[in-house]
């Protein structure tokens, strides 16, 4: 299914450039002109990256007079959040598998 929602949103999340975007929102609303600023990149540019974010549901836009001001829907991210806590689940018993195994290791190596 790869118009799924969790798929849109890590493809979104995929791009360094759409992640500080999504951090600098995180502080809260901003132009497109104030979003450029910490990049090398035309405005243009930067749109493409808000459509592509505006399209997973990460950001909306609104309106103030002639300012279209862009901010952070941390809505989709739960479900992403979900999918990693999933495995992280298994990551942890993997780890702690591993660590019964070293100990298991080093106290063969010690000498008697």
């Amino acid at each position: 299914m790869a118009n799924d929602q969790l798929s849109v949103t890590l493809a979104a999340l995929s791009d360094p450039t759409r992640r500080a975007i999504l951090a600098r929102l995180g502080r809260g609303e901003a132009t497109v002109l104030q979003l450029a600023e910490p990049f090398q990149l035309k405005l243009p540019t930067v749109s493409k990256h808000l459509k592509v974010l505006q399209k997973a549901g990460l950001v909306s836009q609104g309106r103030k007079a002639q300012w279209r001001p862009c901010r952070l829907e941390p809505e989709p991210l739960k479900e992403v959040a979900e999918f990693v806590e999933s495995y992280r689940r298994h990551w942890e018993g993997r780890m702690d598998r591993l660590g019964e195994f070293l100990r298991e290791i080093q106290q063969e190596e010690k000498p008697q």
